[in-house]
């Protein structure tokens, strides 16, 4: 009696374990009155049972999966085995190619692809491709345990960016569903001033051009699950290196130490790698000298020292300077010579210009003076007038004379005649002449 209890409480134990689980045996009447396709294709159901999942154990069904238990008399069989999935009239499909002889069983596994009803079956298929059946599998409220679409652009780069900042987009995408159905859909990119490849996982928006970026990746699948993310972000124009020049030596001899340094004008930019131009007088010195610009074997004058600054961005800046080099005091007479003049106080030599000089130049000039007076002539009439032009052209009345040709208005208002020859005159009302045309 024992016994028995303890077989009792294995079978509810069993029938507890599986209570997803469906068993078909078959009919074993002793006179078929339906025909069995299977039966037809020499195929014996033996058992058929659906287990529900919970793959990412959240506590929600995801899966279900479907075992089917088959026996023939044939040597060998080949079928193709389709569990056909349903939900919301789109359909997924796992499919498996089974070859057995005898006994054997097969199982496939539906993932559900999106929450709510999905309707089941299974079809079995002959190595023809042929369907021998079709059988029913109940309905199942199922939640995905797949990573639907998704679609993150994430931007590390500085909250204020300037053209040539580092700057990077991350593209995190994923899709679990369209690929696990053979349903993959497209990625489209817009607003990125160059083309974005797929593959393409980060975008270096270093190099990117100013203004102003509304970016947009969009992805869809053939299930029609949909995903989509946006990013605005504006790159400033870098400015142009503001910096300033320091002298020392301005002013001075040329036997006294010179220089001309770059001051940056703010110390957290880097300047090491921006090309530096120094100019003197316009022509560009050719040497790298860096910053700082050695003055020194400048000639005695005055110089226009320049330094263009062009920062990685090919933006450009110029500062320059006046610079005033005076003789040494110990110079040799060729160097005097090409020298500018300079004081040297009471011992600078000077030329005595000379009174005989000065009257003989006040001479000539009262000379000059007394000849261009006596060729003027004494005229005691009136000066002639300057000539107005010809005679103004009217009638007593005011109004043109015409000379007895013909005349007529244009559309304009203005009055022509005609002469015999052809030609036209047009009458000038503020001269009150007539103009030859």
């Amino acid at each position: 009696m024992s016994n028995q209890k303890v077989s009792l409480i294995s079978i509810f134990i069993i029938m507890f374990a599986s209570f997803a689980t469906v068993i078909i045996t078959p009919n074993v009447q002793g006179e078929e009155t339906e025909q069995d396709p299977l039966a037809d294709a020499g195929i014996s159901l033996v058992a058929l049972r659906n287990d529900t999942l919970d793959t990412n154990q959240d506590g929600d069904t995801d899966a279900i999966r479907v075992v089917i238990v088959v026996s023939t008399d044939k040597e060998s069989m080949n079928l193709e085995l389709r569990l056909i999935g349903e939900h919301k009239d789109k359909q997924v499909m796992e499919v498996l190619q089974f070859s057995f002889s005898g006994q054997s069983n097969a199982s496939l596994v539906y993932d559900a692809w999106a929450t709510g009803e999905h309707e089941l079956k299974l079809q079995i298929v002959d190595q023809d491709g042929n369907i021998i059946t079709t059988l029913e599998l109940p309905t199942y409220v199922l939640k995905p345990a797949l990573q639907t679409p998704r679609i993150i652009l994430a931007l590390n780069a500085p909250q204020n960016i300037e053209t040539g900042d580092e700057c990077t987009i991350s593209r995190v995408f994923a899709d679990e569903t369209g690929p696990r159905y053979g349903a993959s859909g497209v990625r489209t990119f817009s607003g990125a001033p160059f083309t974005v490849l797929d593959a393409q996982d980060a975008l270096d928006c270093s190099h990117w051009p100013a203004g102003d970026y509304i970016l947009k990746e969009a992805y869809r699948n053939d299930l029609g699950q949909t995903t989509e993310d946006w990013l605005n972000l504006t790159i400033h124009n870098r400015p142009a290196p503001e910096f300033s020049l320091a002298t020392s030596g301005n002013g001075n001899t040329t036997e006294t130490g010179c220089a001309i340094t770059m001051l940056q004008s703010d110390e957290t930019i880097d300047f090491s790698g921006f090309q530096k131009i120094w100019r003197i007088q316009g022509a560009e010195v050719v040497n790298d000298i860096g910053h700082q610009f050695d003055c020194s074997s400048l000639p005695a004058g005055v110089h226009l020292i320049s330094l263009e600054v062009i920062n990685n961005e090919l933006i450009s800046a110029i500062e320059a300077v006046n610079l005033v080099r005076l003789p040494g005091g110990e110079l040799t007479d060729e160097e005097k010579s090409s020298a500018p003049s300079r004081s040297y106080g009471e011992d600078t030599a000077t030329e005595s210009v000379g009174w005989i000089s000065i009257g003989v130049l006040g001479l000539v000039i009262t000379l000059l003076s007394y000849l261009i007076l006596v060729r003027v002539k004494d005229d005691d009439g009136q000066l002639p007038m300057r000539d107005l032009g010809p005679a103004p052209m009217i009638l007593s009345d005011g109004s043109p004379d015409s000379e007895g040709l013909p005349t007529t208005t244009d559309d304009e208002g203005v009055l022509w005649r005609q002469h015999p020859d052809g030609n036209h005159d047009w009458w000038d009302t503020e001269l009150r002449i007539w103009v030859r045309w």
